[in-house]
């Protein structure tokens, strides 16, 4: 039976990554620079460590680069890019859904605790969420499973009885690690990654139906 549902943050609930990505390659054009997607790629739901903007603008721009100046100027324009951003489509209604459906629901995120619940609170949606487990809660974030580990650990269920929910490959690469089943629902830069094996992929959240799934599954409660 599936017991509980796992949701990475940016870019799945919330697609906080095509608009970073939009003033990241709109800035690195003002320094005549190019900022290829393989390349921003590599820390998509992961950290800073795997690949960190500011740094290799800095050692390649021509000229010299003030990083506090710019890390302000990105985030001027990434808030007005995000002033009127609205959750992904379904996730509101898988959500509900799997409340209703009395499972335990979880965020794993690399992100920082008070990035995720700062936009959760915005939105709404802390309460229907059992337990937050972000970046400040391990030592190593995606591709590492650490976070899903923790998730089920604090919500007290198996990897056979969890599902999990990510826009990136490696957000795929750390439940998988973890053993357990993941949807993938690419946003507009994941899209055109590649992906390692998946359980199913969706173009949105509108498109799966949790009832169909764990009934086609044999998850479902035999009561």
């Amino acid at each position: 039976m599936l017991k509980a549902a796992i949701f990475d943050f940016d870019g799945l609930l919330l697609d906080t990554e095509t608009p970073w990505y939009q003033v990241f390659k709109e800035v690195y054009v003002l320094y005549g620079l190019d900022l290829p997607l393989e390349l921003w790629a590599r820390h998509v739901g992961s950290s800073l460590d795997a690949f960190n903007p500011y740094e290799y603008l800095k050692e390649h721009a021509d000229e010299p680069i003030d990083l506090v100046q710019i890390q302000s100027h990105l985030e001027m324009r990434y808030e007005l890019r995000m002033e009127h951003a609205q959750l992904r489509p379904g996730v509101l209604k898988i959500l509900h859904k799997a409340s209703e459906l009395g499972m335990k629901i979880a965020v794993a995120s690399s992100s920082s605790h008070e990035w995720v619940s700062g936009y959760l609170k915005s939105f709404g949606l802390m309460s229907l969420f059992d337990e937050v487990v972000t970046s400040d809660d391990v030592k190593r974030v995606k591709p590492d499973p650490e976070l899903y580990k923790l998730a089920m650990h604090k919500l007290g269920v198996s990897s056979f009885e969890t599902i999990a929910f990510e826009d990136s490959p490696n957000g795929l690469k750390a439940a998988n690690a973890a053993g357990i089943r993941c949807i993938i629902v690419p946003n507009e830069v994941t899209k055109e990654l590649e992906f390692p094996p998946y359980e199913r992929r969706l173009n949105s959240l509108l498109e799966f139906d949790l009832d169909q799934f764990l009934f086609e599954s044999g998850l479902s409660d035999p009561a």
